[in-house]
């Protein structure tokens, strides 16, 4: 089974080496690349791990943080989920799952009067 890899985002801790403090020290910068963000965006780029980044962005962070890409994205394996348990087949009755526990449909009977 292939080793499946996961990523640490570092742009936080790279701002604060480099004096920048506030999210919006980013905008600037970026402009000058020109690159337009809103100002929730990149507080989002900073404070969340990004799962889609434009190349064009991140050559333009790595520029502005004067870094390496190992600098700002460190590659790591993910770690291994606990085997969840196998699903019980429907309508089985077996031990496993919830089978045999499922409830019975009422019947209803008429009543003789």
């Amino acid at each position: 089974m292939a080793a499946k890899l996961d990523y640490r985002w570092h742009l936080r801790h790279l701002m604060a080496d480099r004096g920048m403090f506030s999210t919006t020290d980013l905008l600037p910068p970026l402009a000058e690349r020109g690159i337009t963000l809103s100002s929730s965006q990149v507080y989002r780029l900073v404070a969340e791990r990004p799962e889609r980044l434009s190349l064009k962005i991140l050559m333009a962070l790595l520029d502005i943080l004067d870094c390496t890409m190992d600098d700002l994205i460190e590659p790591v394996a993910a770690a291994s989920a606990a085997q969840r348990p196998k699903k019980a087949a429907a309508g089985g009755t077996t031990a496993e799952g919830i089978g045999g526990l499922r409830p019975k449909r009422a019947r209803i009977a008429p009543v003789d009067r």
